[in-house]
C-alpha cells in the first residue's frame, strides 16, 4: 500500500467532517451567533489587562466628562476615568457572576431535584421550601441578602444563586418523574440496581440536556440581576468596576455625558443576548423533534 492510497481515505474523512461541521452550522445558527458573541465577550474580560488603553480606577478630573476620541475610545466619566477600560474589565465580574450562580444553581438544583423525583417523602419537603422561595420576586430576595452579608463577589454570587435554585430544582424533579416511569429504569430496578447506581447511570445522563438549557438561561438571568444589584448600590462594591456600577455612577450624567452608560450597557445587553441565543441554539440541536414542532 503506497502513501497515497493511505492519503486518499484520510483526505475523504477530512472532506467529510468539514462537510458536516458546514451543514451543522447552517442547521443551528444560533448556536453559532451566540458563540461567536461569547467567545468575543469572554476574549474581551480576559484580555482587559492587555486591551484597557487606561487605568480603570485611576482618576482624572481635568478630563471629567469628555466624549469619546482617540485618547479615551468611550469617553470618561464624571471622575475622569476612562469608560472604555472600565467596561472591558466590568465584563469580567459578569462572567464571573453568571457562570458562579450557573454551576451552584446546577449542581444544587440538580441534587435537590434527582432526590425530590425519586424520594416521595423528600419531595413533599423540598418542594414547599421552593415554593415559598419562590413566591419572593428574585431581585427582592437578593437585594435582602445582601443587606443582611458584607458586600462582595462571593457574596452576590450567593445572593442571586438561592433565588435561582427553585426553578431548576422544579425541572430536574419534573424530568425525573417521567423518565423514572420508563421502561428502561424499572427494568434496572427489577435487577436490583440501587438507589445512587439507578440516579447516576440511567436518570441523571437523559436529563442533562434540560439541565444544560437550563443553566444558560440562569447564567443569563444572573447577569442581569447582578446589574440591578450594582445599579441599586447593593452589589459589587461600587471601587470595583462593573457594568452595573458603571451605569449607577453614569445615570446622573445621561442627559451630559450619554456614553458613561450607552457602552457598557451595549455590552450588557450584547452578553445576554448571546447567552440567550446560545441557549435556544442548544435547544434546538439537543431536542431534534422540538425544533421539528416549530
Amino acid at each position: 500500500m503506497t502513501s497515497a492510497d493511505i492519503a486518499t481515505p484520510r483526505l475523504a474523512f477530512s472532506r467529510t467532517k468539514r462537510h458536516w461541521l458546514l451543514r451543522s452550522a447552517q442547521r443551528h445558527v444560533t448556536v453559532v451567533i451566540g458563540g461567536m458573541l461569547i467567545t468575543l465577550l469572554v476574549g474581551t474580560a480576559l484580555l482587559a489587562p492587555v486591551l484597557a488603553t487606561h487605568d480603570p480606577l485611576a482618576l482624572n478630573v481635568a478630563h471629567r466628562l469628555r466624549a469619546p476620541s482617540a485618547e479615551h475610545w468611550f469617553g470618561t466619566d464624571n471622575l475622569g476615568r476612562d469608560v472604555f477600560s472600565r467596561t472591558v474589565h466590568g465584563g469580567r465580574i459578569s462572567l464571573l457572576v453568571g457562570l458562579g450562580v450557573a454551576a451552584l444553581t446546577t449542581l444544587i438544583g440538580s441534587v435537590l431535584g434527582l432526590l425530590a423525583g425519586m424520594y416521595r417523602w423528600f419531595d413533599s419537603v423540598i418542594m414547599r421550601i421552593m415554593d415559598g422561595l419562590m413566591a419572593i420576586p428574585a431581585i427582592l430576595l437578593a437585594v435582602a441578602m445582601m443587606a443582611l452579608a458584607r458586600p462582595g463577589l462571593l457574596t452576590v454570587v450567593i445572593a442571586i444563586t438561592v433565588p435561582e435554585v427553585p426553578r431548576m430544582v422544579r425541572l430536574v424533579r419534573s424530568v425525573v418523574l417521567v423518565i423514572r416511569e420508563l421502561p428502561y429504569v424499572e427494568a434496572a430496578t427489577a435487577i436490583g440496581a440501587r438507589m445512587p447506581r439507578l440516579l447516576l447511570r440511567h436518570i441523571l445522563p437523559n436529563a442533562l440536556t434540560p439541565i444544560i438549557i437550563q443553566a444558560t438561561y440562569v447564567c443569563a438571568s444572573a447577569v442581569l440581576i447582578e446589574s440591578y444589584l450594582g445599579f441599586l448600590g447593593v452589589g459589587i462594591p461600587p471601587e470595583i468596576p462593573s457594568w452595573g456600577n458603571i451605569l449607577s455612577d453614569g445615570r446622573s450624567y445621561v442627559q451630559l455625558a450619554f456614553w458613561i452608560i450607552f457602552f457598557p450597557g451595549m455590552f450588557l445587553g450584547f452578553m445576554v443576548l448571546a447567552i440567550n441565543m446560545l441557549g435556544d441554539g442548544l435547544r434546538d440541536m439537543l431536542d431534534p423533534r422540538l425544533a421539528r414542532r416549530f
